[in-house]
């Protein structure tokens, strides 16, 4: 009995009009990804090409969303010629990878010889998941020691003014409302009382106490006021 080859699905994409017009990348990509799927036992079920489109967010990639839709569908590997013709970092490329596992799929890059398909590709692509998720956790870390920094000394931290504060007259000090400052109180108060959000903001509202930019208040409001301190 003959064995049903696996299936694969390609993406290639060239960056400019006069690359999409001549061509030759996109034969050169298209080419190695047909050389993989034959010594490697596949039939390449399409090839989606993008042509003259930069490598911006994945959504913004028509043949890029059929490709990593129908991969899926399949169960086939998504076979590119580099990850930067896919993803934009490697995040977004682990997040890509991820979606296709959960559908049973497998990525395959050519030029960083990642092949999830295989044990040994599995553990490189795992290795880069780690790595990326070290850079994100350092990125957090620096980022909540600045804001802490910025708030321990009572400076302005992002585009909006928090509740309670206007901003002083150097522009980058914080100054306390004093009416807005026993809102937070109150606010507290009853959240230690165990009263929820949206109860919260109802009594906010039947009070008539305005929000910070005069409207209603809402749980969202509520929540970023308690969780300021």
């Amino acid at each position: 009995m003959k064995t049903r080859s696996k299936a694969a699905v390609g993406y290639i994409r060239v960056s400019t009009e006069g690359q999409a017009q001549n061509g030759v990348s996109l034969d050169a990509q298209r080419d190695r990804i047909q050389t993989w799927a034959s010594q490697n036992g596949y039939s390449l079920a399409a090839v989606h090409v993008d042509s003259g489109i930069s490598g911006g967010k994945l959504t913004n990639r028509p043949a890029a969303q059929k490709a990593l839709a129908e991969a899926c569908r399949r169960k086939a590997a998504l076979v590119v010629y580099s990850l930067s013709r896919l993803a934009r970092s490697t995040k977004d490329a682990i997040e890509t990878s991820e979606r296709l596992h959960k559908a049973g799929a497998d990525l395959v890059s050519l030029s960083e010889a990642i092949d999830t398909t295989t044990a040994a590709g599995k553990m490189v692509f795992r290795m880069l998941a780690v790595l990326a998720e070290f850079e994100r956790d350092l990125v957090s870390e620096r980022t909540t020691t600045a804001m802490r920094h910025l708030k321990s000394q009572n400076r302005r931290i992002g585009r909006w003014l928090p509740y309670g504060f206007d901003l002083g007259a150097d522009g980058r000090h914080l100054t306390e409302i004093p009416a807005e400052q026993q809102t937070i109180t109150l606010i507290r108060q009853w959240h230690t009382a165990g009263a929820s959000l949206r109860v919260i903001a109802d009594q906010l509202n039947g009070q008539g106490i305005p929000a910070k930019q005069g409207g209603p208040w809402s749980h969202v409001a509520v929540h970023r006021v308690l969780h300021a301190a």
